[in-house]
């Protein structure tokens, strides 16, 4: 099932936050139709809010009656409403109702205090308003969720929704700011789950906002400090803890709002366009325009060309850029890059073209035929999946996908030594 944004109209490639889109089933006919949305709970969970604030939202702008609080989660609207005009209306409920107003970023909790509704965002650590003459504002202070199984069931729902938003398998986000590594918080059903994972549940328990890990290099800075600075680098537009900290510690982080890594990607979508398509585009003006920007020895670099200038034909299509991501992969940390936007672009490829998946052998056999990933770092790679860059669901698909490839180059290196 493919996603789309929680906000809808932010252009950044790595925004990070997924919702399914809203799906109606319409019934009946004559005065007793209706509209079902069928994945009502599913949405709200990904938005951290409870299905009665959707669909009486939903009401209160279409003029019709609903259920709020359906034990069979039938969510219904009276009358015939297209899911396109649902998904608009949901806009205008994410801009009000989630979304912090100060960085845009909806990892916010509802509080009601003395007669006030107000956003708490984990993000920035803002607190803002939510204006009174809403009429879902009135609904929301007249139904205040009771202490006790539906009170946690929200709290769960908040947790998954900063878990790098709900995609595919739920989620499509990544590690760096996710607080568990499945649902229940602990790795029941068998998933690999890293160190990452487990300091940041630590981070959690502490009550610590954000905390900073060295996992190999595969870890961004997410102090308190490196979030305020963000914060006034990008006014008004949404962050994603991307840390600027001169170190290259910073590609390897979420990108978001006007970055140089965003007019990178921008400029290139643009360029390609005058081209007259992906397969048409100019090495050598985007090399320009990295190093225009400043950001042509950043490994988070790498990862932005990944996923612009590669499409399903990106087996095809390796052997023509070879040369510029030769000149952008100069260490182990961008070989990481590579590998993490490579899995990024199949995980959005492969959402709805599963086949893309079956690709990847031959995609890591072409980087590995450029020298562009070494033994080392593909093999530590593939020993594990991680949520640094994908969903965990994902990252071990992907990894599935690749062990023709690690299988070979095994066998390889033990033929080697005993030719030695």
């Amino acid at each position: 099932m493919s996603l789309i944004n929680v906000q809808r109209d932010n252009p950044d490639p790595f925004y990070r936050y997924k919702m399914e889109r809203i799906q109606t089933k319409i019934e009946g006919k004559g005065n007793g139709i209706k509209t079902v949305i069928p994945n009502l709970s599913s949405v709200a969970q990904s938005l951290a809010r409870p299905g009665s604030y959707l669909i009486k939202y939903f009401g209160f702008e279409l003029g019709a009656q609903t259920n709020i609080d359906p034990a069979d989660d039938r969510w219904i609207i009276n009358g015939a409403h297209e899911s396109s005009k649902l998904q608009e209306l949901l806009d205008g409920f994410i801009k009000n109702f989630v979304l912090c107003k100060h960085c845009k970023n909806p990892e916010t909790d509802v509080h009601i205090n003395d007669g006030n509704i107000t956003l708490d965002c984990k993000a920035c650590g803002r607190i803002t308003k939510v204006l009174p003459s809403y009429k879902l504002s009135g609904f929301i202070l007249k139904n205040v969720p009771k202490k006790g199984k539906k009170d946690k069931a929200e709290r769960k729902a908040a947790r998954k929704a900063k878990q790098n938003g709900k995609n595919g398998d739920k989620g499509s986000g990544n590690d760096d700011n996710s607080d568990v590594a499945s649902p229940n918080g602990e790795d029941k059903n068998g998933d690999i789950a890293s160190d990452d994972d487990a300091l940041t549940r630590a981070a959690e328990k502490l009550n610590l906002k954000a905390v900073e890990v060295n996992d190999d290099d595969w870890a961004v800075d997410m102090s308190a400090e490196a979030v305020k600075a963000r914060a006034q680098q990008l006014p008004g537009e949404f962050k994603a803890k991307l840390a600027l900290n001169g170190d290259d510690e910073d590609e390897d982080g979420e990108g978001g709002g006007n970055t140089v890594y965003d007019q990178l990607g921008t400029w290139i979508g643009e360029h390609i366009e005058e081209q007259g398509g992906i397969d048409k585009v100019d090495d050598i003006a985007i090399y320009v325009k990295a190093k225009e920007l400043g950001i042509e020895t950043k490994t988070k670099t790498v990862m932005v060309l990944v996923q612009t200038i590669f499409d399903e034909n990106i087996v095809d299509q390796i052997p023509n850029h070879a040369g510029i991501l030769k000149k952008l992969v100069s260490s182990e940390k961008h070989e990481k890059a590579l590998l993490g936007g490579t899995e990024r672009l199949i995980g959005e490829l492969g959402s709805e073209k599963p086949e893309m998946f079956n690709k990847v052998s031959q995609i890591l056999d072409a980087y590995y035929d450029h020298g562009l990933i070494s033994e080392e770092v593909v093999t530590k790679w593939g020993s594990r999946a991680s949520k640094r860059y994908v969903d965990l669901a994902v990252s071990k698909k992907v990894r599935k996908a690749a062990e023709k490839f690690l299988t070979w180059l095994a066998e390889a290196e033990e033929e080697e030594s005993d030719d030695e």
